[in-house]
């Protein structure tokens, strides 16, 4: 094989990139899209990639951001290997990953950013369950992966101390993505991609930076489809409540407010010492962190919430995907053992009277769940599923771009299926890459991924998920819901799915005027 067909070369607006092919997939990593985010750079918006001389290596990951260590505490984590990093910890992290199958600059393939989940606090764009190879390969297409700022590190809200200079700092993380995005209008075509044909998307977290995206103007017209997994966050942080974390970020290095700049000599390990501490005191049992998220402000980046009370108007001309699995919670959940006892002394401490009324429901249509299994399935349509209802029913309201919808009911075969359809469950299929330990290498596993990741790719082509291989699946509206739907045992649209239980959440949550779902 000839040097330049194993090490193809790519002229970028900061320079050239050597990158490797490997089975007919051309891979370019740790691009930096932007300068060093240390010392001086802490906490204000991203600065752009210092240009560099000759041709930079890129067949290696560059630095992630960072950030605390993830547990290994729990089946689910040795099945999610969300601690196996490669590359290491650094804050010179605006780095991202290009998979291309050539680089003719007149190919125009559509471009499929996922975005990492972890939350606002781990992750990141090089874990293995992200490579991009796979469905680039797949669906012809351009696919990236990328680092941003994450924690106090993305989302120290310094906003509220008086100095002008820090006052986006509460949404830096969110402004990396933007700074990638604008790399990608720059500089795809180089790969081969399309920069008027760019999907955003991601799963749990990463679902949660694409809905802010669509209230962010800064990124409006970066991207022109957007998809949401897993992730019905509709609210993010106000500064009130981010004032107290920063005071209390401030108070563990012994900084006072009017000494801000003494922010930049600290040690990376000093800061990540000072995140944990916060956390610690502010956490919130069988939560993720909910300390360090970005912060809405009027004139600021992010000058609403995503979704409440309504769909932003930025999000008017962007068709969006939602999906959601049938048993997501369970990747909180330990109580395997719990009995039909256990279950209704849960289940009342939400629904009060009614739990026995809806234990029976949920029991009718799964007879063989377990008790753990249906916990975690009613935690789920209150927690996960009904904001995914809502979004779809404020994106529709838009009146724009259309929205579809999708369950994920088939489950993970992992550790004998216990964890049912979890979180997760549908990410591997999602990027055509079925080897990691929610999934497997399994013919009806081959056959999903299949079907969501032609869809996914024919999204990002048509911004249209209907294709040769997934056929039939309407756009969502009212009253019909209709809502494609993974099982194990067939794929296809249904009117509705489920809709009985959907209706009495609905009602649940009227009556309790309960706070719109924000589970991250």
């Amino acid at each position: 094989m000839r040097p330049a067909a194993l090490f193809p070369v790519v002229e970028t607006a900061c320079g050239r990139l050597r990158g490797l092919a490997v089975d007919g997939t051309l891979a370019f990593k740790g691009i930096p899209y932007g300068d060093d985010t240390g010392g001086a750079n802490r906490f204000l918006p991203p600065k752009p990639p210092v240009p560099w001389a000759g041709v930079r290596d890129a067949t290696g990951h560059g630095p992630y951001a960072p950030q605390l260590p993830s547990t290994r505490k729990g089946a689910y984590s040795d099945i999610t290997l969300y601690d196996l990093q490669p590359g290491r910890m650094g804050e010179d992290c605006l780095v991202l990953n290009v998979w291309t199958s050539s680089l003719d600059p007149h190919a125009n393939r559509p471009v499929m950013v996922h975005l990492h989940g972890g939350g606002w606090y781990s992750g990141s764009g090089s874990l293995p369950m992200f490579d991009g190879a796979m469905l680039s390969r797949f669906g012809d297409a351009v696919v990236v992966t990328l680092n941003h700022r994450l924690g106090a590190f993305g989302f120290l809200d310094l906003g509220a101390f008086g100095d002008e200079r820090y006052a986006d700092s509460g949404t830096a993380g969110m402004m990396d993505i933007v700074a990638a995005l604008e790399w990608i209008r720059e500089n795809i075509a180089a790969f081969g991609g399309d920069p008027s044909r760019v999907l955003v998307f991601g799963q749990s977290g990463g679902g949660v930076k694409t809905s802010a995206l669509l209230a962010m103007p800064s990124a409006q017209g970066l991207f022109h489809r957007a998809g949401i997994m897993s992730a019905p966050s509709m609210r993010l942080m106000e500064p009130q409540e981010s004032a107290g974390f920063a005071e209390a970020f401030l108070r563990q290095l012994q900084v006072g407010p009017d000494r801000l700049d003494a922010l930049a000599g600290f040690s990376m390990e000093d800061l990540l010492l000072a995140q944990a501490a916060v956390e610690r005191d502010f956490r919130t049992p069988g939560q993720g962190p909910r300390v360090f998220r970005p912060v809405i402000l009027k004139k600021g980046a992010i000058p609403r919430h995503p979704f409440d009370p309504d769909a932003p108007p930025t999000a008017r001309e962007v068709p969006v995907i939602l999906g959601s699995t049938l048993d997501e919670r369970t990747f909180r959940l330990n109580n395997l053992r719990l009995d039909w006892g256990g279950l209704e002394y849960e289940i009342a401490a939400r629904v009060g009277d009614q739990a026995g009324w809806l234990i029976e429901r949920y029991r009718a249509e799964d007879p063989q769940a377990t008790p753990y299994l249906l916990q975690a399935r009613i935690e789920t349509d209150l927690m996960f599923r009904r904001g995914i209802h809502r979004i779809a029913e404020r994106k529709l309201a838009l009146e724009g771009a259309p929205v579809w919808q999708y369950l994920w009911t088939a489950p993970s075969p992992a550790y004998g299926g216990r964890y049912g359809a979890t979180h997760s469950v549908d990410l591997g299929p999602s990027m055509y890459d079925i080897r990691h330990g929610l999934n497997g290498p399994a013919d009806d596993n081959r056959i999903l991924a299949d079907a969501i990741a032609s869809a996914w790719c024919a999204f990002a082509e048509t911004g249209d998920p209907n294709n040769e291989r997934i056929a039939d699946w309407p756009a969502f509206d009212l009253p019909r819901r209709a809502t494609m739907v993974f099982g194990a045992d067939a794929i296809a649209a249904q009117d509705d799915p489920r809709g009985e239980l959907r209706a009495f959440w609905e009602a649940y949550e009227e009556s309790a005027r309960a706070e719109p779902p924000r589970w991250m």
